[in-house]
């Protein structure tokens, strides 16, 4: 019932009755049978498969959730068997002609292990495996291995320790997809019962002759690897369950797998501390890449910040009442950035881009906004691919198409380059511009005091000023970038690393532009929740006693240095980007976006998320930095190969990842 690609998939409905009883039903035609058992695990999640079997007066036993070849073995012990005959809950279509056909072989053969599976000549779904119980006993008793366990049978097939045999089919048909793992499976399987019905007892080789004179039954599955289930992770598998479900798989561009490693990506995790993560299946990484998106510079789980939002749950998140804490944040954001007076609270990125362009909007009254960097996802934004489809190319996001954008607000936001304050210039001298947006800095620092330039230029023309400092705040400062560098905007808005890991957004400003939001409608249920608020508290207290800010820009440094060292060492050519404690690199080779998916699929494999960039925190210590050179070195030595010619795309175990942003020129 927990199956991760297809929920609840053996009770779901054929023409009404439950798939395995379907199973169960054909099963009981096989002459050779004299019990059949339903192995099953203790999850609570199965209790609506186990007293539906047991009311069809079938022996139900349940064991062990991830080690099924011990589920297998008490199962068998406890029905008293001599012979074991193996038929996944997923496979309806199983023929019980062809199991006593197996059944006949492997008493013919006297071996150990028979099946019809090795090699695979038949129809993905009609797998038969049969075993003595003494082997059984012996697999159960030998194997060590997660696999072994978790698939049942793969020591008694490889481990070379048991005679074997097999059935064959004249003709190879392994590449047809008989079984139940994903939705399209069970559509496939629904519509050969319903051509059938109402008998369910036909068989295998009917369903293969209605293949081959109606192929458009089969056709919606038939591209899915065979056997998938065994190679991919459990993360994996809800991977493309949920692409079934949620547009685009997940929430965020940034954290889809294709953006790593298609295919192989763990996707899910189960938890994570300091800078470590542990996937589904419970396998530990140590995180050398994107930390959260950048949201915890302290670590994931710091305990500090997890205590203080524990004794808020136990208090109340929500109530008819505001939170006191949340004017505690206002104030100690203001202590940091004295030329602001006033702060709005909101829980996303996006969210606080568009509160800062409506109030700006609103205080300048008027609506043509400048802006230079990446701003979210909102109309107001996605607004300046309305006039040119590459207006944000420049911006990290190329290609985007403003599908679901109103046409009218074409006209309304006007991108300029970073450091080309001519441009800007130019744009207001034609444009009536009310509010210049942009970074502080993404890649490189300003040049040729480009960012008092752009300051004295809006104070003249009475425009109103925002620094989105939503990725870039807290990482070189205790506060803002624009610290670093003494311009004060209008407004600044912060994100990511607020909360280390929980939501919590802030938009500051001046009180003469902030009032502004009076006079229009900003409002929203759980902007008012208090998790966020005592979570930014504690995790200022915390940067500020461990000065944070310092520790991961001179750790993003020194990766940095250590990358081009190892680039050196290999004789290969890196181009740095992002601020030291968001730093990154590319490969200068037209193999570039190659290269960066063989390191994550290498990296992967000796236990690290990785790629081409590390976004910092402090639990990214010495010992932890050196451990990730230590196994990148020798994988720059195989891009050196591929740089001298081997191919890089037979290392490849997946396909290369997608490009995604793109660094700010």
């Amino acid at each position: 019932m927990g199956s991760t690609r297809l929920p609840n998939k053996v009770m779901k409905p054929i023409n009404g009755v439950p798939m395995i009883e379907v199973l169960l039903r054909r099963l009981s035609r096989a002459r050779s049978v004299s019990e059949i058992v339903v192995a099953t695990s203790r999850d609570e999640k199965n209790a609506p498969l186990v007293r539906h079997v047991s009311s069809l007066g079938y022996q139900c036993y349940q064991g062990s959730e991830n080690d099924v070849l011990d589920r297998y073995a008490r199962a068998a012990k406890m029905s008293g068997a001599n012979v074991i005959i193996r038929i996944t809950g997923d496979c309806p279509l199983v023929d019980p002609a062809l199991v006593d056909a197996c059944v006949q072989g492997f008493l013919e053969t006297q071996v150990e292990y028979f099946s019809n599976t090795a090699p695979p000549t038949f129809p993905d779904g009609l797998d038969v495996e049969i075993f003595s119980s003494a082997a059984l006993e012996r697999a159960n008793e030998e194997a060590k291995a997660s696999f072994e366990r978790e698939h049942v049978t793969p020591y008694l097939r490889n481990s070379g320790q048991f005679s074997k045999s097999s059935l064959r089919h004249p003709e190879d048909l392994s590449h047809l997809r008989w079984t139940v793992d994903e939705v399209a499976d069970f559509q496939v399987v629904d519509r050969v019962f319903t051509h059938f019905a109402p008998d369910i007892f036909f068989g295998w080789e009917e369903v293969l002759a209605l293949q081959k004179a109606q192929p458009s039954i089969f056709e919606d599955n038939q591209e899915i690897p065979r056997n998938q289930g065994a190679s991919l992770g459990t993360g994996q598998k809800l991977w493309k369950r949920a692409k079934q479900v949620i547009p685009g798989g997940n929430m965020l561009l940034s954290k889809r797998a294709e953006m790593f490693l298609p295919d192989i990506w763990p996707a899910y995790f189960s938890k994570a501390k300091g800078c470590k993560v542990w996937d589904l299946d419970g396998r530990e990484y140590i995180d050398m890449s994107i930390m959260g998106i950048g949201t915890n510079t302290l670590g994931y789980g710091h305990p500090e910040v997890d205590d203080a939002v524990r004794e808020v749950i136990d208090k109340g998140n929500m109530s008819t009442l505001n939170c006191p804490e949340e004017v505690s944040l206002a104030e100690r954001l203001i202590e940091l950035h004295p030329w602001a007076d006033m702060v709005r609270f909101a829980r996303s990125g996006g969210e606080a881009n568009s509160i800062a362009i409506r109030i700006a909007r609103a205080a300048s009254d008027k609506d043509k906004v400048a802006i230079c960097g990446y701003h979210g996802w909102h109309d107001w934004y996605l607004a300046a691919n309305l006039g040119d489809e590459k207006g944000l190319d420049g911006h990290l996001l190329p290609g985007l198409d403003p599908a679901g954008v109103p046409r009218n607000l074409k006209g309304t936001v006007f991108p300029f380059a970073y450091n080309d304050f001519a441009g800007l210039e130019s744009l207001l001298a034609r444009e009536d511009i009310g509010v210049i947006k942009m970074e502080v800095s993404r890649n490189f620092g300003p040049e040729n005091g480009f960012l008092e330039k752009v300051r004295e230029l809006a104070t003249r023309k009475r425009i109103v000023l925002i620094f989105d400092e939503c990725t870039s705040g807290f990482r070189e400062t205790f506060g803002g970038l624009h610290k670093k560098y003494g311009v004060e905007p209008d407004m600044a808005m912060f994100g990511k690393a607020l909360g280390n890991g929980y939501a919590i957004t802030a938009t500051i400003g001046k009180r003469e532009i902030m009032e502004a939001a009076q006079s229009t409608f900003i409002s929203s249920t759980f902007w008012t929740e208090r998790i966020g608020s005592v979570a930014a508290l504690k995790t200022l207290e915390v940067m500020e006693r461990e000065m944070s800010w310092e520790t991961i820009t001179r750790t993003g440094l020194e990766i940095r240095k250590r990358w081009d060292a190892l680039a050196e060492k290999h004789g290969l050519k890196l181009e740095h980007w992002g601020l030291p404690a968001l730093t990154g690199f590319t490969i200068q080779s037209p193999n570039a976006l190659a290269y960066k998916t063989l390191i994550t699929q290498e990296m992967l494999e000796r236990g690290f998320l990785a790629s081409n960039s590390v976004y910092v925190c402090i639990e990214h210590t010495a010992e932890v930095i050196s451990h990730y050179f230590q196994e990148l070195d020798p994988i720059f030595a195989l891009i050196k190969e591929c740089e001298e010619g081997r191919d890089v795309s037979t290392l490849l175990e997946s396909p290369i990842c997608h490009a995604g942003f793109r660094r700010l020129n």
